[in-house]
C-alpha cells in the first residue's frame, strides 16, 4: 500500500469492511462477528463453511451466583449497536456494544460489553480489544472464561506453531470424528484410529497438549499449505502484554489446536479450577479492558521457507511488545503510557542457613497485583497484574503500570514461600518509584535434614515416564516437555501394581525414583484406590523436646486429600491432613503444575526414632484417575537449636 492510498471503511446494511489496502476485514453489523478476512489473494482466511457467527468471535462462560465449578452458560457476545469511533487516514476504530438491562436477567451475562476492532495504516493485521463492565446494582454472578476465537480454513491451514520447539503439521478436524477417532478420557483427547493422512495413525490429539505459560504465550498460529493461488500465508495471534491476563506469568492457557483454531485467552480456569473463576459479589462494580491483541498476517515470497513466516511473526511480536502500551486505542478506559507509572528495585533473600548476609534473588518473579494476601496473585482475576523477572543480582524494573493501588509480590526459584509487601504501592501517572532493597525471608525454622526436589513450583524434575506406545504425540518424543504425552498417570499403576512408591533418603534419586504425580491406582475391577508413598530416613540423634518441621510444597492438587503420618501408617487421625484441596486438573491436561500450595507440619521429637524413620504420604481420595497431587519440593528441618554439624542424612 503506497502512502498516497487512504484507509477505507465501508458500511453496508448488515456488515462493515475495514480496508487498508493490505487486508480487508468484514464484520457483521451490529453483532460484531469477524466473518471474512481477505489477504494475499485469498478470499477468506476464515472457514466459510461455518455460520457467520462461528468464524471469529468473543465469548464468555458465566454462571449464577453461588454456582460451583468451572462450567456455566456459553455465550457468544452479540453486539446490538454499531458505532464508528475513529475514521481518518491513519486509523479506523469501530465498536460493537451489547448493553445489559434487568429484562435480560438469567438470559445474558449481566455485563455491558464494548467490542473494539482497530486497523492502522500500513499494518498487516488488525487489533481486537473489549471493555467489560458490571454495574453495582446488577446481579452477582461468576465468570469462568473470556476469550477470542478464530476458526480458519480447514483446506488451507495445516501447520501450527506455538514455540520454536512446539510446531508441527496437525491432524484434520474430521480425524477426531467418531468414524475416524476414538474418544479417550478426558474427552478432549482423541486417539486417531483412521485419520485421512496415514502419518497421524495411532497418535493422540488433545488441545491441552499445546497449552503454554503466560510468560511464553506471546505469539502462536498457523501456516497455510502452498498452492497455485497461495504462496504461503501465516495467521498469528500476538498477545503483547500479560497485564490483562489472570494468574501471573506461570498461569497456563490454551493456544491453537486442531480445527484449525487459534485463541486469545483472557480469563480461564484451566490449570487452576474454581480458584480462578471471577466471582462478582452483590453490590460489586467491576470494569476491565481485555487486550488489545494483534491478529497478524504475513505471506511468503516465492522460494522462501514456510518457517520464515514463524520467524517473521516472532519479530512482529517483539515489535508489538516494544510498542506496548499502544497509543492508538480510543477508549478512555485503556491507559496510554503517560497515564502509567514504573517501579524498580532489588529483591534480596535473607536465608540464614545459606549465608549470614542477604544476597540477590536471582531469577525472582516480581510483580504488582491488586491488594491481597501473600500468594493471592495466582488466584486474582479481577484486576491487572504487572510482572518482571529479576536479574542475577535481584534487580527488577516494571514499566507501564496502570494507575492504582497494588501490593508487591514475589517468589524466588530455589526457595519456598511468597513475598508480599506490607504496604500498598500507589502508582500515579508518570511516577518512577525506586523501591531500593526489598528483603524476602523464605520460611525456615532450622537446618535441613533432607530434601526432595527443587523448589521451582513445578514437578518437572521428578520421574516422568515414557508414554504408552499406543497413545503418543510424536511431537513430544525426546522433547523437554515429555510430560505433555497422554495417559502418563496410568503408568503409575503399571510401575507399582501392588505396592506403592518407597523413597529412601540418601539412596534414592528423585529424578528416577519419585513419580511426577501422586495419583490413584486403578484396580483389576476398574475401581480406584488411594495410594501411600513412603519416605524412609535415618536419624542418628533425636533432639529431646524439639520440634522438627516438614515442609510440603505442592505444584498441583486436584480434588485431593494429602494425609501425613510419621512412623505409624495406621495413625488415626493422621498427624496432618490438607483436607480436600484443589481442582486444577493439571494431571489430566498434561501440565506439570497447577496452583502452588505450601504446608508446614510440626513433628514432635517423641514421634521420631533414633535410627530408621518413615513418613507416610497418603492421597486418600480415589473415585477416578485424575485425583492427585504433584509435589514441588519436600524438606525436613531439624529444631532451630540444632547445629548443622549434627545433621546426618
Amino acid at each position: 500500500m503506497s502512502s498516497e492510498e487512504t484507509m477505507q471503511l465501508r458500511i453496508e446494511d448488515n456488515h462493515v469492511v475495514m480496508d487498508n489496502g493490505i487486508l480487508q476485514v468484514y464484520l457483521s453489523k451490529p453483532s460484531g462477528f469477524v466473518t471474512r478476512i481477505q489477504y494475499n489473494g485469498i478470499d477468506n482466511l476464515l472457514e466459510a463453511g461455518n455460520e457467520k457467527f462461528n468464524r471469529g468471535y468473543w465469548d464468555v462462560v458465566w454462571s449464577k451466583e453461588g454456582s460451583t465449578g468451572t462450567t456455566g452458560t456459553f455465550e457468544r457476545i452479540v453486539g446490538t449497536s454499531f458505532n464508528v469511533i475513529v475514521e481518518n487516514e491513519e486509523q479506523i476504530e469501530i465498536s460493537f456494544t451489547r448493553m445489559w438491562d434487568p429484562s435480560m436477567e438469567g438470559k445474558l451475562s449481566p455485563l455491558n460489553i464494548d467490542k473494539r476492532y482497530v486497523m492502522l495504516r500500513d499494518s498487516s493485521g488488525f487489533y481486537c480489544y473489549a471493555i467489560f463492565e458490571h454495574q453495582k446494582e446488577w446481579p452477582a454472578f461468576n465468570i469462568p472464561q473470556i476469550r477470542i476465537v478464530f476458526k480458519l480454513r480447514e483446506d488451507k491451514f495445516h501447520y501450527m506453531a506455538v514455540a520454536d520447539n512446539r510446531q508441527r503439521f496437525m491432524p484434520l478436524p474430521e480425524d477426531r470424528s467418531p468414524g475416524r477417532g476414538k474418544v479417550l478420557v478426558p474427552p478432549e483427547a482423541v486417539l486417531l484410529a483412521d485419520p485421512v493422512e496415514p502419518e497421524f495413525k495411532g497418535e493422540v490429539d488433545d488441545k491441552y497438549q499445546y497449552s503454554c505459560e503466560n510468560k511464553d504465550l506471546k505469539v502462536h498460529g498457523w501456516i497455510s499449505s502452498k498452492s497455485e493461488s497461495d504462496t504461503g500465508t501465516g495467521f498469528w495471534v500476538i498477545i503483547p502484554s500479560n497485564e490483562f491476563r489472570s494468574g501471573g506469568l506461570t498461569k497456563q492457557n490454551l493456544t491453537s489446536h486442531v480445527g484449525p483454531i487459534s485463541l486469545a485467552m483472557f480469563l480461564s480456569a484451566h490449570y487452576a479450577g474454581e480458584d480462578l473463576v471471577l466471582k462478582l459479589s452483590p453490590n460489586e462494580p467491576w470494569k476491565k479492558v481485555f487486550g488489545p491483541t494483534f491478529i497478524y498476517l504475513n505471506a511468503l515470497l516465492d522460494g522462501e521457507d514456510p518457517l520464515e513466516l514463524w520467524e517473521d511473526a516472532k519479530d512482529q511480536m517483539n515489535e508489538e511488545v516494544e510498542n506496548w502500551p499502544y497509543d492508538f486505542p480510543a477508549s478512555e478506559d485503556f491507559q496510554i503510557s503517560s497515564e502509567r507509572g514504573s517501579v524498580n528495585g532489588t529483591l534480596l533473600v535473607r536465608e540464614r542457613m545459606l549465608s549470614d548476609d542477604c544476597f540477590g534473588a536471582r531469577g525472582a518473579y516480581v510483580g504488582l497485583a491488586p491488594p491481597g494476601e501473600a500468594g493471592s496473585w495466582q488466584r486474582e482475576c479481577k484486576g491487572y497484574q504487572f510482572w518482571s523477572i529479576a536479574d542475577d543480582d535481584g534487580y527488577f524494573s516494571i514499566d507501564n503500570i496502570r494507575s492504582g493501588d497494588y501490593n508487591i509480590y514475589a517468589w524466588v526459584p530455589g526457595f519456598i514461600g511468597d513475598y508480599r509487601s506490607n504496604y500498598l504501592l500507589t502508582i500515579t501517572p508518570g511516577c518512577d518509584k525506586n523501591l531500593s532493597d526489598i528483603i524476602f525471608e523464605p520460611p525456615r525454622d532450622g537446618p535441613t535434614l533432607w530434601e526432595i526436589g527443587i523448589p521451582d513450583r513445578s514437578a518437572a524434575e521428578f520421574y516422568v515416564p515414557g508414554p504408552n506406545p499406543n497413545y503418543i504425540n510424536k511431537l513430544y518424543i525426546d522433547h523437554p516437555d515429555k510430560f505433555r504425552q497422554y495417559g502418563l498417570w496410568e503408568r503409575y499403576s503399571e510401575l507399582y501394581p501392588r505396592e506403592d512408591l518407597i523413597y529412601t533418603v540418601g539412596v534414592s534419586d528423585y529424578s528416577k525414583d519419585w513419580f511426577f504425580a501422586h495419583v490413584t491406582r486403578k484396580k483389576d475391577d476398574g475401581t480406584y484406590q488411594g495410594t501411600t508413598w513412603q519416605i524412609k530416613f535415618d536419624l542418628a540423634h533425636v533432639e529431646a523436646g524439639g520440634t522438627y518441621r516438614l515442609r510440603l510444597a505442592l505444584a498441583s492438587a486436584n480434588v485431593s486429600e494429602l494425609q501425613v503420618r510419621v512412623n505409624d501408617e495406621k495413625q488415626d487421625p493422621p498427624l496432618f491432613t490438607t483436607g480436600v484441596i484443589g481442582n486444577d486438573n493439571a494431571i489430566a491436561r498434561h501440565g506439570i503444575h497447577g496452583l502452588y500450595w505450601l504446608f508446614t507440619i510440626d513433628v514432635l521429637a517423641h514421634q521420631l526414632l533414633e535410627g530408621n524413620n518413615t513418613i507416610y504420604l497418603t492421597q486418600a481420595i480415589a473415585t477416578g484417575p485424575f485425583q492427585g497431587i504433584m509435589y514441588d519440593y519436600i524438606r525436613f528441618e531439624c529444631p532451630n537449636s540444632s547445629s548443622v554439624k549434627e545433621i546426618q542424612v
